[in-house]
């Protein structure tokens, strides 16, 4: 076990009540701009890595011990369950998801199998209660939301349009149903292992939903959303939920029985208060202005943590991932500002 203090500020944030300062993690805070990480992929795979818990562990481990984050997340992919749902994808580098069978008809869909975590990816588990043995700050486990992950499972990769994503939407309601359905269960059963597991809070990534209109949202995906976050409700840990360009959806995400929504930087945090957001807001800023001064990246820091912090129920993250171009030094400077900060503001 960690013999340091336990650190709760993230958890007591995410729930509403008093803390010593602003809590950090940053998405994608464990990945290709380490050097120690870099050295790690030489020799196994990303698939390799969240195959093996003690190397998984390391990989999760090393932003904590570098940075100084009030959090860690498990270090997977949002397409860990894909292959024992049936799914055969690769993770190229600079490509991202490849699927070699994609998803083209209501057969397909129906060919999917269910994820028993014990019995197909118990890696994954065994991870996460390794990392609760080390662990002193909150760990943040994770899936992909079944929109995101229908748009890799269709198009068979990345994809700027979506087009054959939202074609087979609209035009196969019923297979585009059942799929929902049937990555909803998924996402509640990966959800609940890791939980049970050990995880203490839980975010879901829906990455690329601010493709879709709010009506086309409300119509198509919130009933699977709906029925995930209300699937894993009743257990201990806060959910997050996240999404890239949706500043548009948050009304339909306010209905949502979450404890944390997370923006990415198009919407500011009092914008969302003023539309209507209670519960605790989690970012928001750009991850492309940590490649800028540190004049600029203080500034719109302190911008995001004033706003942050005219309530108590406030997380301090990225819009987005870190890229792979940004330095170690310099998130962990602003680590140590967003807690010094925030620190003397709550005084």
């Amino acid at each position: 076990m960690s013999l340091k203090p336990f650190n709760d500020n993230f958890l007591k944030a995410c729930k509403g009540e008093e803390h010593e300062h602003v809590p950090v993690w940053y998405m994608r805070q464990a990945g290709r701009f380490q050097p120690e990480y870099r050295k790690i992929r030489e020799k196994y795979s990303l698939f390799e890595i969240t195959h093996n818990p003690e190397v998984c562990t390391e990989v999760t481990l090393l932003p904590v011990r570098q940075l100084g984050v009030d959090a860690a997340i498990l270090f997977a992919d949002i397409m860990t369950p894909m292959p024992a749902m049936g799914i055969d994808v690769e993770i190229k580098s600079n490509i991202g998801p490849v699927i070699s069978n994609p998803i083209r008809t209501l057969e397909d869909v129906k060919n999917l199998r269910e994820l028993h975590p014990s019995e197909h990816i118990p890696y994954i588990l065994d991870t996460v209660k390794l990392l609760r043995e080390q662990l002193n700050v909150p760990l943040i486990g994770f899936t992909g939301a079944p929109f995101t992950l229908a748009s890799y499972l269709i198009e068979g990769g990345p994809s700027r349009n979506y087009y054959f994503t939202k074609s087979f939407m609209h035009s196969n309601p019923e297979a585009w149903h059942l799929l929902m359905d049937r990555l909803g269960d998924m996402c509640i059963t990966y959800l609940k292992a890791q939980i049970e597991a050990g995880a203490q809070a839980v975010q879901v990534f829906d990455s690329w939903v601010g493709a879709l209109n709010a009506e086309d949202y409300a119509e198509f995906v919130a009933p699977v959303m709906n029925k995930i976050f209300t699937g894993v409700k009743e257990l201990d840990a806060p959910k997050i939920m996240f999404g890239v360009g949706a500043g548009h959806l948050l009304e339909e995400w306010n209905k949502l029985p979450v404890d944390v929504i997370g923006l990415d930087w198009r919407t500011s945090i009092r914008s969302a208060r003023q539309q209507g957001v209670t519960r605790t807001v989690q970012g928001n800023l750009d991850p492309g202005l940590l490649l800028a001064s540190w004049n600029e990246i203080e500034k719109k820091t302190k911008e995001i943590l004033d706003q942050g912090m005219e309530t108590p129920n406030f997380v301090f993250n990225l819009g987005h991932g870190v890229y792979p171009q940004v330095e170690a030094e310099t998130l962990k400077r602003l680590t140590a500002f967003v807690h010094e900060y925030s620190s003397k503001i709550k005084r």
